[in-house]
């Protein structure tokens, strides 16, 4: 999912810059900077997580921005300032404010949701090669 996430981000950076801009929360001088970086983060984590390359880094990272994207969106929504979400898209769409705080709302559930994966990954990340987290019956 980071992965798709990524690629609109990484082909439009203004655009997603624009996106950043409309959560007010970053200083005009850090907007660019986080356009450029993030997409690519997410690309490289998401493929990372995906191939099972340094799976508890990745999942520890994603979690992280996961944490982030949560706190953001919860902010402007506490503030009832309607933003797209930009996860998939750096496009502008037409919707009511009620529409957009409604996706902010789904899109905090989804987040958690997949907190709720990484911490999974984490947890049997720690386990021995090999050992399970249940017990054998005899």
């Amino acid at each position: 999912m980071f992965v798709v996430a990524s690629l609109p981000k990484i082909a439009d950076p203004p655009g997603f810059a624009h996106q950043l801009h409309n959560y007010q929360l970053l200083p005009g001088s850090a907007l660019n900077a986080f356009a450029l970086v993030m997409p690519w983060l997410e690309l490289l984590t998401g493929f990372a997580l995906f191939v099972g390359l340094w799976r508890k880094t990745a999942a520890g990272i994603i979690a992280a921005l996961l944490l982030v994207f949560t706190g953001a969106l919860g902010m402007n929504l506490a503030r009832r300032h309607p933003i797209d979400c930009s996860c998939f898209s750096t496009a502008a769409t037409q919707r009511t404010d009620e529409e957009r705080l409604t996706e902010m709302r789904f899109a905090i559930l989804r987040d958690i949701g997949l907190l709720a994966l990484c911490a999974q990954v984490l947890a049997s990340a720690r386990l021995p090669e090999g050992a399970s987290s249940r017990r054998a019956v005899p």
